[in-house]
C-alpha cells in the first residue's frame, strides 16, 4: 500500500524586509486509499502545499516521501520520471490540447516514453469509459461541455496508474449539478484505483466527500 509521509514541511519567500511564511511545520501521513480535502481562503497556501506533493516546488525545509521516496533528493531526469510515473494532477482549468481528441488527449503522459502502445491505448480507452464517455473518443475538447472536459482530465490524470493523485479546485468552474457528478467520478474512481487522493477546494460539498478534511490556516494545518 502507498504511503505519502509530510514531516515538518515549511515553505518561505524572500522579501526586503522578512521571509514570507507561507507554510510552516506541516506534518501529515496517508495511506492509498486514503483521501483528504484542504481547505482555506485564497493566499493560505493551498496551492503552494499541492505544488510541494506534485513535486513542482522545493520546501524551504522538511521532508515529503512517497513510498519512502524523497523526489527532491532526485536528480532532475529521475524528478522528472518521479512526476510522470507517481502523480496524476487534476486542475481546475482541464488543460486539454485542443487540437487533440479525447483519445489523445488521455494518451498525453504516454508520450514520454515514445509513441503509445496498444495498451496504452486500451487502458486509455477504459478509463474514457469509467468517466462516462465512451461515445466521446474522437471527440475535440471544443465539442464537449465542461463537466465533459474535466472528466477527461481525470482519466489523463489517472491513465498512468498514479499512486498520487492531486487536484486542485476540480470543480471551481463548474455549475453545482455538475461539479456534483465530477465529485463522484473522482472519489469513485480514485477509490477504484487505490489512489492517495489531495483535494484543495473552496467547496465544503467537495471536502465533505472525502476521508479527511485539513483547513490551512496561518501556514498550519487544523482540523476542519
Amino acid at each position: 500500500m502507498s504511503t505519502l509521509a509530510v514531516d515538518n514541511l515549511s515553505r518561505e519567500y524572500p522579501t526586503p524586509a522578512e521571509p514570507l511564511v507561507v507554510l510552516s511545520n506541516l506534518t501529515l501521513t496517508l495511506e492509498g486509499g486514503g483521501s483528504l480535502a484542504i481547505l482555506g481562503p485564497s493566499g493560505s497556501g493551498k496551492s503552494t502545499l499541492l505544488a510541494i506533493l506534485g513535486a513542482l516546488d522545493r520546501p524551504t525545509s522538511g521532508r515529503v516521501t512517497l513510498d519512502g521516496v524523497d523526489p527532491f533528493k532526485l536528480d532532475d531526469a529521475a524528478l522528472s520520471a518521479f512526476r510522470r510515473d507517481q502523480i496524476g494532477f487534476v486542475f481546475q482549468d482541464h488543460h486539454l490540447l485542443p487540437q487533440l481528441t479525447v483519445l489523445e488527449n488521455v494518451l498525453l503522459p504516454y508520450l514520454a516514453d515514445g509513441r503509445p502502445t496498444s495498451e496504452h491505448r486500451q487502458r486509455a480507452e477504459k478509463l474514457i469509459d469509467e468517466v462516462g464517455l465512451a461515445g466521446r473518443v474522437t471527440h475535440r475538447p471544443t465539442e464537449l461541455s465542461g463537466g465533459e472536459r474535466q472528466r477527461v482530465a481525470i482519466a489523463r490524470a489517472l491513465v498512468r496508474s498514479p499512486n498520487l493523485l492531486l487536484a486542485d479546485e476540480p470543480t471551481g468552474n463548474l455549475d453545482m449539478a455538475t461539479a456534483e457528478s465530477i465529485t463522484d467520478t473522482l472519489v469513485n474512481l480514485q477509490q477504484v484505483h487505490r489512489s492517495i487522493l489531495v483535494v484543495v477546494t473552496h467547496s465544503e460539498q467537495l471536502a465533505l466527500r472525502m476521508a479527511a478534511r485539513k483547513r490551512l490556516s496561518q501556514g498550519t494545518l487544523i482540523d476542519a
